[in-house]
């Protein structure tokens, strides 16, 4: 835990100032994972970003995102710059790694926190064949390492609420985890089609209740239930073709006066991509503008 609080305060080159990141914002702003367009490099995504008709970045970081464990020294100041000074601000940075010691999530709160990046989001923790409580204690000491670096550097992490083989898939083993640390520092990045695929109707609005207070992040996401054969699974699908109520989540948003980040990443088939993803963002916006004003 030492070694990570240190590392996380190492000042950043000489010729490096702090940058106060995005400007405070009334409204959520409708962010893009970078990840969705991996094979266009961080140098001409804004341009891109634009044409979509996105706000900001969600940058990826992790093996094949557009920052690499190998290359992240260098190209953590690059990267951000890149979007910025296109005209597109980065409001997270996510990631797939976990674990406080790793030097890759160092770099990435230390050099999110010096540049301004508001949030920071990290990877999932898989239920092993541990019981239970003791895996969750085990997830509990990753996410207090977390937090000692986001307290160092400035950044505030959003935990994601995956599919029931993860811990914070119900959303309520997160709660237990995360209750008695800084609200400041370590929340929730609520993810609604999950949500409503655990909770059904009434569960969601019980799940979105629980999050407000400690709510950092969303990511935007709709699903349905579907039989094939036997088995049920759950499906992505197109934002507002699934069982996500977005009114119903968005009005309780606007009541909150949220305006973190809201990032898109769609998961299902695509025979347009960027067609897709122009299409989700504009459901967003109409989403927003009719909660928001």
């Amino acid at each position: 835990m030492a070694g990570s609080i240190a590392a996380a305060q190492e000042p950043p080159p000489a010729q490096f100032r702090r940058q106060n990141g995005p400007k405070p914002r009334s409204s959520p702003p409708v962010c893009l994972f970078s990840d969705q367009i991996a094979k266009v490099g961080y140098d001409d995504l804004g341009p891109i970003y634009k044409m979509l008709g996105v706000d900001a970045c969600d940058l990826s970081v992790q093996p094949g995102g557009h920052i690499t464990p190998e290359h992240a020294d260098l190209d953590f100041m690059r990267g951000i710059e890149a979007m910025t000074g296109s005209g597109i601000d980065v409001f997270m940075i996510s990631t797939t790694l976990t674990s406080p010691s790793d030097q890759t999530v160092r770099l990435a709160m230390q050099w999110g926190g010096e540049m301004g990046v508001p949030f920071f989001r990290p990877g999932h923790w898989k239920y092993t064949a541990a019981e239970i409580e003791a895996r969750m204690i085990e997830v509990q000491r990753d996410v207090m390492g977390l937090t000692a670096i986001a307290r160092a550097t400035g950044i505030s992490v959003g935990l994601h609420n995956a599919t029931a083989d993860y811990v914070g898939g119900a959303v309520w083993d997160t709660n237990m985890i995360i209750r008695g640390i800084e609200p400041r520092w370590m929340g929730y990045d609520f993810d609604p089609g999950y949500a409503s695929g655990q909770g059904g109707p009434e569960g969601f609005a019980t799940l979105l209740r629980m999050v407000l207070p400690r709510l950092k992040m969303l990511t935007a996401r709709d699903c349905y239930w579907n039989k094939e054969g036997s088995a049920w699974k759950l499906v992505e699908c197109p934002l507002g073709e699934g069982m996500v109520d977005w009114s119903q989540l968005f009005a309780a948003l606007a009541r909150a006066k949220f305006n973190g980040p809201i990032s898109v990443q769609p998961g299902y088939p695509m025979k347009d991509e960027l067609k897709a993803i122009r299409t989700d963002v504009a459901f967003l916006k109409k989403q927003l503008a009719a909660a928001y004003g």
